[in-house]
């Protein structure tokens, strides 16, 4: 028996404008560590025997860590689209703010965005993500359920709202 497993299931392409900067800052955020981290690489070499240098096994891994980032920033960001606007502003589309109500009447918030954006601890849930599924085309007042882990949840639809866009 192998360890084969099938590639996962490729993200959507879209990202918000905020979202884009933040990749662009932290590529070049990347490239200025990079540099610095070669700079104390070399001077790690030049101590002497490598085998047994701590800090040079430790600068090799940090710059192998930069450089598969960096890699993935490059691939990644030429196949983004930003969303520049929505089609109808009723209904739930990619970038929205939406308020929903559980059945035990507390409310949470989420933003749809990109794959590459997502921050749970900001509310932020992939547009990839099956709530988020659920919840595009939805008007305010639609009932949805979702099972969340294995306890099925009902959500009212309260609000929807969208950041301005810069063009």
């Amino acid at each position: 028996m192998g360890r084969w497993r099938p590639p996962p299931e490729r993200s959507t392409p879209y990202i918000t404008a905020e979202g884009y900067a933040a990749l662009e800052a932290e590529s070049t955020a990347l490239w200025a560590r990079r540099r610095d981290t070669v700079t104390a690489l070399s001077a790690a070499a030049a101590e002497g025997d490598r085998s047994e240098n701590a800090e040079y096994i430790y600068r090799k891994k940090e710059l192998r860590e930069i450089d598969r980032r960096i890699r993935y920033l490059q691939k990644r960001m030429p196949s983004l689209t930003v969303v520049s606007a929505v089609g109808d502003p009723s209904k739930v589309w990619f970038g929205a703010r939406v308020a929903l109500a559980r059945e035990d009447g507390s409310e949470v918030c989420y933003r749809i965005v990109g794959a590459d954006e997502l921050d749970p601890a900001r509310g932020h849930i992939s547009v990839d993500s099956p709530l988020a599924k659920r919840l595009l085309k939805r008007e305010v007042g639609d009932e949805v359920a979702h099972d969340m882990g294995g306890e099925a949840c009902v959500f009212e639809l309260l609000s929807i709202a969208y950041p301005p866009f810069d063009a």
